[in-house]
This record gives structure tokens, C-alpha cells and sequence, in this order.
């Protein structure tokens, strides 16, 4: 996503995490990078927020979280003819392969292993979102 005076365009990013630390922490690094991030606390809220915020161009999710959990948000959102094709990455304490095939076959696009640093979610943002 580049304009013509060659700058990365601005995405609108949601991510659900039921750690408010781990969404300041989101928050802080998207933002830092020239990202609109909104934030919701679990799967449900995030479907809320979703039906509320309009385009989204990333939805970046948790797993293990209360109401809904990640893999259930990613099946729903799915379900919406607005969010079929939106990146949806994956971001979890959680890496076992089951999990990860799991996500995938609901719909997910990528999966990052937390404690992330900055530099590994941008450039998992830029490849899920690029091309």
C-alpha cells in the first residue's frame, strides 16, 4: 500500500484482545507506524466493532478470550460479506500446529507467537496486506 509520493497508506486496523496491556501495546505500535487502530476486548465486542467501524483493512485477534473466543470471531467474521477477504492475523501465546491449522482453516491469514516485538508485527501486517 503505497501512494503515488511513494509513503505506506495508512490501515485501519481492529485487534481483539482481552488484555488491555496487549491492546495498549497494539495500540502503541500501529499508531507509531501511521495506523488507525481500534480495539475491542473479545470476540463479540470485536464483532460489534466491526459492524459499528465500517472498512476495515487488518483485523488482528487473540485466541483464548471470554464470550468469543478468536477462532469463533474468525468464523463469523467470515460470515459477513464485508470481511470475507480481510487479513485476519492471529496473535497468541498459543503455537501449537493444531491451532494453527485451526485458524487457517476459519480463515485466518498469518499467525504471530506473543511476546511480539514491533518489528515482526509490522512486517506480518505489511505481508498480509501488500499484494
Amino acid at each position: 500500500c503505497t501512494s503515488p509520493a511513494g509513503r505506506r497508506s495508512m490501515l485501519k486496523i481492529l485487534t481483539i484482545d482481552d488484555s488491555r496491556v496487549m491492546r495498549q501495546m497494539l495500540h502503541a505500535t500501529l499508531s507509531g507506524a501511521g495506523h488507525t487502530a481500534i480495539q475491542a476486548a473479545d470476540g463479540q465486542e470485536g464483532l460489534e466493532t466491526l459492524s459499528d467501524a465500517g472498512h476495515v483493512d487488518l483485523i488482528i485477534t487473540d485466541i483464548n478470550m471470554p464470550r468469543l473466543d478468536g477462532f469463533g470471531f474468525i468464523e463469523k467474521a467470515r460470515e459477513l460479506p464485508a470481511h470475507r477477504a480481510t487479513p485476519i492475523l492471529v496473535l497468541s501465546t498459543e503455537s501449537s500446529d493444531e491451532k494453527k491449522v485451526r485458524a487457517r482453516t476459519a480463515g485466518a491469514s498469518g499467525w504471530i507467537v506473543k511476546p511480539f516485538n514491533s518489528e515482526t508485527l509490522l512486517r506480518a501486517v505489511r505481508r498480509v496486506t501488500t499484494g
